[in-house]
């Protein structure tokens, strides 16, 4: 399982990568072999906004569909329009050319309750 040091994890799976302001977010690489097969994505639009533990999208995989839950809330910046044609991409670079949307975060506080690479580590351990 490949866990970025770097980033922060939601209970929920999510990873965000901090610049600034901004956090770029997706779904991590435990996540997305757990799916399977990604064959469609549903992401909000630029200028949208999203709250914290609401979701902001599904997942579709070949086994079921999954709700995408914001691990901070803010203004929706950037969404990665390679998805629509690529979703594939969220298991072959989850952390690359995978990541779903960047937000404008309205408290960028919120980011020091998701947990380090290691707390999240050990709670797909205890799954």
């Amino acid at each position: 399982m490949n866990l970025p040091s770097s980033l922060k994890y939601s209970k929920e799976h999510e990873w965000v990568r901090v610049e600034g302001n901004k956090a770029h977010i997706g779904i991590s690489d435990f996540a997305q072999s757990e799916l399977g097969d990604i064959v469609f994505v549903e992401l909000p639009s630029v200028g949208d906004e999203i709250v914290q533990d609401n979701s902001f999208g599904s997942v579709e995989s070949v086994k079921t569909v999954s709700e995408l839950y914001a691990p901070v809330s803010g203004k929706v910046v950037e969404v990665n329009s390679e998805l629509e044609d690529s979703p594939e991409l969220v298991n072959s670079a989850p952390y690359e050319q995978g990541w779903m949307i960047v937000v404008e975060m309205d408290d960028p506080s919120q980011v020091d309750s998701l947990l380090s690479a290691d707390e999240y580590e050990n709670l797909v351990k205890e799954d």
